[in-house]
């Protein structure tokens, strides 16, 4: 079980990255994974400092905190960094040239 927590810890963390603030009924819909697992993944992202709680109009809202999100844009911006660098059509392929 603590590992199923731990893997949806990762994937809300991953969800709110991309998403921004969500309401915490609606987390467990959005992602297709269960209601008790999702907040017990919120426990454990809330225990490690890494997202805020807001409640609006008697709804719960949660969000990454600002540095997490930076956490999570730099690796995004890694990711796509990486990418981009895979296709710098210059023309030259991996396997080098021929004469």
């Amino acid at each position: 079980m603590k590992d199923k927590v731990i893997e949806v810890a990762g994937k809300t963390w991953r969800y709110l990255g991309q998403n921004g603030q969500t309401s915490v009924s609606q987390l467990s819909k959005c992602m297709k994974e269960k209601n008790e697992v999702v907040l017990q993944a919120l426990g454990w992202l809330a225990r490690e400092d890494k997202i805020d709680y807001t409640v609006k109009n008697r709804r719960t809202f949660v969000s990454l905190v600002e540095g997490e999100l930076r956490a999570f844009n730099t690796i995004i911006y890694h990711i796509s960094d990486q990418g981009s660098k895979d296709n710098t059509g210059t023309g030259k392929s991996k396997s080098g040239s021929r004469k």
